[in-house]
């Protein structure tokens, strides 16, 4: 029941993040188009457009960095599916001529306020 306890906090930490990396975005200039994008290969928390293009953006928020920086927890194989997403969204909507990235929107939360926020631009490449 514990664990069970965690996954619905860690759920609820998620969602705040996501609410504050929406806010600090649109500060930042960008267009949200959709959030909690899901297809078979992935799910991608934002999708928005800039004067730049369209951003693919995972949002990683934590408590404490007893874990490392929340843009750490980031693996190889969540990228890979972010990446086959990101793929996949500019298919469906046929988005050929447009530049794509893929930025993190890093939060660290302290009592249930924003202690630090980081916008990492092009933060991993899409390779072969």
């Amino acid at each position: 029941m514990e664990e069970r306890g965690r996954v619905i906090k860690r759920k609820e930490l998620g969602r705040k993040g996501e609410e504050v990396a929406v806010a600090f975005l649109k500060n930042q200039g960008y267009k949200i188009i959709e959030r909690n994008y899901r297809c078979q290969r992935g799910e991608i928390d934002i999708v928005a457009r800039d004067k730049e293009g369209i951003a693919f953006i995972e949002v990683k928020t934590r408590k404490s960095l007893k874990y490392g920086l929340p843009e750490e927890a980031i693996s190889f194989y969540k990228r890979k599916h972010l990446v086959k997403a990101g793929l996949n969204y500019l298919h469906r909507y046929r988005l050929r001529e447009i530049n794509a990235r893929f930025d993190v929107v890093s939060i660290l939360m302290e009592r249930e306020k924003v202690k630090e926020i980081q916008l990492i631009k092009n933060a991993f490449k899409v390779i072969g």
